[in-house]
């Protein structure tokens, strides 16, 4: 039965109820002697009498906890966690997703690029959007050379990776040295101004279930990035979700 149908049926029978006890509640007040089985308590307080009836009548309201993400699935199968796009560990895109890189991530990357160049610093993408027949030949090649348990850590599965949504960019370098570099050192710094966070940041490793990854930046826009950069938090934490892979 489709939720719709189900809300319909419960209506008419709530209505019924509130009726009830409003035409109970005018018998008592039109005819105080009905109380006096009740008591002298009852007959001299029959408002006392209706108010505990309505309260008879109230459903218990299941507690609601304000800060629970709000999770919808769109009609493409894509995840979106108050309303930004998630794709790790937990949530994953189709394989026919294949939006190639977004236009509004790109126009920031290259703002941040310039940025950086008056500053004397080059900054480049070394990848960028990625299939997943892409993503899928990737993560078997390094499972190939160093196992499924050590390659999970540091590369997504086909369909679990960001860079199949083209909101994600690898800039520079994929050596954890990039980080103590002038320009990773920037990149980290500066990439909120222009709508990035470092997506996998050190010590994250529990919540976004990669590596640290310095070079590896996530657009969500402006007001988001820095929001998210500011708390301290990784991005599984800001939204309070897991990225962890289903037991085999």
């Amino acid at each position: 039965m489709k939720r719709q149908e189900m809300e319909k049926m419960n209506v008419l029978p709530k209505k019924l109820r509130k009726v009830r006890t409003a035409l109970f509640a005018l018998l008592l007040l039109a005819q105080p002697a009905l109380l006096a089985p009740l008591g002298a308590f009852a007959a001299d307080r029959p408002d006392e009498i209706i108010v505990m009836i309505e309260e008879e009548q109230q459903e218990p309201q299941a507690p609601q906890d304000p800060q629970a993400p709000v999770i919808e699935v769109s009609p493409e199968g894509l995840t979106f966690v108050n309303g930004v796009l998630i794709v790790n560990k937990t949530y994953s895109v189709p394989r026919e997703y294949a939006p190639g890189v977004n236009a509004e991530a790109y126009a920031a990357f290259e703002q941040m690029r310039d940025a950086a160049a008056r500053e004397g610093l080059t900054l480049y993408i070394v990848s960028g959007y990625r299939s997943y027949d892409h993503q899928a030949n990737t993560y078997q090649r390094y499972c190939s050379r160093d196992g499924r348990e050590a390659a999970d850590r540091y590369s997504a599965r086909p369909g679990h990776s960001e860079h199949q949504t083209g909101l994600c960019f690898d800039i520079n370098s994929l050596y954890y040295s990039f980080g103590d570099t002038a320009e990773g050192k920037w990149l980290a710094a500066h990439c909120p101004e222009y709508g990035f966070i470092i997506r996998y940041p050190q010590n994250g490793e529990s919540s976004t279930g990669y590596r640290y990854e310095p070079w590896h930046v996530r657009y969500l826009g402006t007001e988001l990035a820095k929001s998210v950069t500011d708390s301290g938090l990784t991005l599984e934490e800001y939204l309070g979700i897991t990225s962890a892979y289903p037991a085999d």
